[in-house]
């Protein structure tokens, strides 16, 4: 006890002394001076040059930023209407696709599949319930009016022969929708506006090189569902439901 009362008792830093075991070296340093002679330059023997300064920036020009408000356009695009294989020559087909009503029809006069607004001029008869007539023509099945690959309406039956040329007003041509055929599925840009109907030459519809592959084996089908393509994709990605919710249908292991 009489060992823990002892107080501790500490040196002055005064008193405190530290040992080096090695000296410090001190080296001293000898500055040279160094001369310089100053050269004799003579004015007379040097020509002034005048540098002119270009107005124009060097600068890389200035990236322009990009509209963070610009919208998706959804009719502005390529969409499939059907695949080839699923279409008759002989008879026009009627297709819903971005909420408007096609009619997909062959054209023999140039050799190409057509998609029109399913819609005849005259009376609104869907001419998806029409036909091809001998020449090549698309029928309305209403009243008759036949119309070319253009739209062009090149027959009114009920117009008198010697009368006005009526079937050539623009009231009576059908719209008619930018359409191509790539990986055997009809393509079709939804807007009719005139200013669109060469854009096959800026923009293509996507390509899908496997279908073209003679190597790779595929089945193509399409069936009409009521929603939209945000549910399927969400479908398409869920392999979980498939042994229930298509149960006996496909091809799945059992359920547990």
């Amino acid at each position: 006890m009489d060992a823990l009362a002892t107080p501790l008792t500490l040196s002055p830093p005064s008193l405190i002394t530290t040992h080096l075991s090695n000296p410090i070296l001190r080296s001293s340093f000898t500055q040279k001076k160094t001369q310089f002679t100053k050269p004799n330059i003579n004015n007379n023997n040097f020509t002034a040059i005048h540098a002119s300064v270009s107005s124009k920036s060097t600068s890389p020009p200035e990236t322009e930023a990009l509209d963070q408000d610009e919208k998706f356009d959804w009719f502005s695009q390529w969409y499939a209407v059907m695949p080839v294989c699923d279409l008759d020559k002989k008879a026009p087909v009627g297709k819903k696709v971005m909420g408007l009503d096609l009619v997909v029809w062959w054209d023999k006069n140039e050799s190409a599949w057509k998609v029109f607004d399913d819609m005849c001029p005259h009376r609104l008869a869907p001419l998806s319930q029409g036909r091809i007539d001998n020449w090549g023509r698309l029928q309305c099945v209403y009243h008759g009016w036949c119309f070319n690959g253009s739209g062009q309406c090149k027959l009114i039956p009920q117009a008198p022969q010697d009368g006005p040329p009526v079937h050539s007003f623009q009231k009576a041509c059908v719209a008619v929708y930018p359409s191509t055929v790539q990986n055997g599925i009809v393509w079709f840009w939804p807007n009719t506006d005139p200013q669109y109907k060469d854009i096959l030459t800026k923009k293509k519809p996507p390509y899908i090189p496997e279908l073209d592959d003679a190597s790779f084996t595929y089945q193509v089908f399409h069936r009409d569902i009521p929603y939209g393509y945000e549910i399927l994709t969400e479908n398409l990605m869920d392999p979980a439901h498939v042994p229930y919710a298509h149960y006996g249908i496909l091809r799945t292991p059992q359920p547990r």
